[in-house]
C-alpha cells in the first residue's frame, strides 16, 4: 500500500542504514567536525570510522547541531514523495534540533505549498527516539493517515526509555553539565556511570566498578521494567561491537522480544562519552 506520509528523523535517532532504506525514513544528519573539516553524521562517514578518529584525537573532534537549512532540505526531499511530513526530532532539552525543524517548517509553508508537516519533540534519544520514529513510519507504510502516524508515534513515545553506562567519565565535562576536574577524578577512579532519560532529559542513575557489572546492570533494568516480554529492544554501543553482541545474546536467552536489534550510538554521543558505551532502549508490546 502505498504511503502518503514520509517520516524524518535526525542521525541521533541510531537507525541503521538498512531501516532507514527499508521504511523510507529521511535522516537529518547531525554535523561532525573532526581535524577541521566537516562531516554529515552517517552520510560522509560512518560511526565506526567516526569513533576511529576520535581515538587518534579526542581534542580535534567536535559537533555543530543542524540548522533550519537541514530540516528544509529534508522536507524538500520528502515532498517529493508525499503530500504528508511526520518529522521527529532528538529531545528539545538537549538540542535545539526541534526549535530548527519549527523555523524550517514555517519556510517551508512558503516554498512548499500544499504540503502538511508535523513537528514532534520525541523527549527522547538514542535509539529509543528511533523507535518513535520507526513505529511512524511502521504505520505510514501501513497507509495510515498522518493523524494515525501521530498517535503511532505518541504510543511508543509514552514508553520507550533507554539505560546506558559510559565506559569512561574522561570526555563528560564536553555536555556543560559538570566540571572538567570532575571528569577527570572521575575517570580516574574508574566509575562508570548509569543513564537514562526522563522527562526529556538525561539523568544519573548510579555507578557500575566493571563492564561486566554494567552489562549486568543492564539486564537487570530490563527485566524490572519490561518483565519477561514481548518487548522491544536496540542494543546500542559505542566502538564496542562485541560486547554488543554478548548482550544482545543474552537478552535473546532470557526475554521474549517482537524485535531485537544492534547499533552504533551517533558519534555526535561520542563527543561526550568516548567508547566503550554501552546501552538499551525498549518498550513493550
Amino acid at each position: 500500500m502505498a504511503s502518503d506520509v514520509v517520516v524524518i528523523t535526525d542521525s541521533v535517532a541510531n537507525l541503521s542504514p538498512e531501516m532507514v532504506t527499508r521504511y523510507g525514513i529521511e535522516i537529518v544528519p547531525i554535523v561532525l567536525l573532526i581535524g577541521g573539516k566537516l562531516y554529515r553524521d552517517g552520510v560522509d562517514i560512518s560511526p565506526t570510522e567516526a569513533y576511529k578518529m576520535f581515538l587518534k584525537d579526542p581534542d580535534k573532534f567536535n559537533t555543530s547541531p543542524s540548522s533550519p537549512g537541514h530540516y528544509l532540505e529534508a522536507y524538500r526531499e520528502a515532498s517529493k514523495r508525499a503530500k504528508n511530513i511526520f518529522c521527529v526530532t532528538l529531545s528539545s532539552k538537549l538540542s535545539t534540533g526541534y526549535q530548527m525543524a519549527l523555523v524550517a517548517k514555517e519556510e517551508a509553508g512558503k516554498e512548499l505549498p500544499g504540503i502538511r508537516i508535523e513537528v514532534m519533540d520525541s523527549q527522547n534519544v538514542t535509539a529509543s527516539e528511533g523507535f518513535i520514529a520507526l513505529a511512524a513510519a511502521r504505520a505510514a507504510g501501513a497507509g495510515k493517515s498522518l493523524a494515525e502516524v501521530v498517535k503511532s508515534a505518541e504510543e511508543v513515545k509514552e514508553k520507550v526509555t533507554f539505560f546506558a553506562f559510559l565506559d569512561t567519565l574522561r570526555y563528560v565535562y564536553r555536555t556543560g553539565r559538570i566540571p572538567k576536574i570532575t571528569s577527570q577524578i572521575g575517570a580516574m577512579l574508574n566509575v562508570r556511570p548509569v543513564l537514562t532519560i526522563s522527562d526529556g532529559a538525561i539523568h544519573f542513575k548510579g555507578v557500575v566498578k566493571s563492564r561486566e557489572q554494567g552489562m549486568s546492570r543492564l539486564i537487570e533494568t530490563l527485566r524490572k521494567k519490561a518483565g519477561k516480554g514481548p518487548v522491544h529492544v536496540a542494543v546500542m554501543h559505542a566502538f564496542a561491537p562485541e560486547e554488543a553482541q554478548r548482550l544482545k545474546e543474552r537478552i535473546s536467552s532470557e526475554f521474549v522480544c517482537s524485535e531485537l536489534f544492534i547499533t552504533e550510538f551517533s558519534p555526535v554521543m561520542g563527543y561526550a562519552t568516548g567508547t566503550g558505551t554501552l546501552g538499551l532502549a525498549f518498550y513493550k508490546d
